[in-house]
């Protein structure tokens, strides 16, 4: 079986539950010594205030090409057997699991690194979008991975000159391949024709 059939990587619609011994079952084999999981849930508090729910929302195609590049740069770092990523999209109640990775592997070594890295990059380059209602109120979140991977690709890596714009590209492994960054004022710069 090819490394990419050994990944299963879906998105669910509002109101489906994760079963996560679907999940567990899909990566289980006999030459698989580990299966590291991640669940991620909704907790009940953020910051001092009452989290209600959270309500994700995500691009589905993108969101699916990048969680097999992932999965494809993870196989890439890692001796992995099988692969499992599921999200939830819409309304997930305080308790509930919202993001579901499984990796199995001959040793736990390669299974809990792997595990870590796919859910620190779902969580900083996949189009997913989540939302936390509060008691008294609600917010679009920006999670800290994606946060941090936006710092770190806002350094002055792009100067503008006679309407070029160059860009340094950055060696990571990201959903999406190579991840440039070009500063906006120089974008406007050059169609100001400056």
């Amino acid at each position: 079986m090819a490394d990419e059939e050994k990944n299963l990587v879906e998105i669910l619609e509002a109101n489906n539950l994760i079963d996560m011994a679907k999940y567990i079952t899909y990566v289980s084999a006999p030459q698989a010594g580990a299966i590291a999981t991640f669940a991620g849930t909704t907790r009940d508090t953020f910051e001092g205030k009452t989290v209600v729910e959270l309500r994700y929302e995500a691009y589905v195609p993108m969101a699916i090409r990048c969680i097999k590049s992932i999965c494809s740069s993870a196989r890439s770092a890692w001796n992995l057997h099988s692969i499992a990523v599921v999200h939830r999209l819409g309304t997930v109640p305080v308790g509930e699991t919202s993001v579901f990775i499984v990796v199995s592997a001959v040793h736990r070594a390669d299974a809990l690194d792997a595990c870590k890295f796919l859910i620190d990059e779902l969580k900083a380059s996949v189009p997913i979008w989540k939302k936390e209602v509060y008691s008294n109120g609600e917010v679009w979140k920006e999670n800290s991975e994606f946060k941090e991977r936006r710092l770190e690709l806002g350094k002055k890596d792009g100067v503008c000159n006679r309407g070029e714009v160059l860009v340094k590209t950055h060696d990571r492994k990201t959903c999406c391949g190579t991840k440039v960054k070009v500063d906006d004022e120089e974008i406007g710069d050059i169609s100001a024709g400056k």
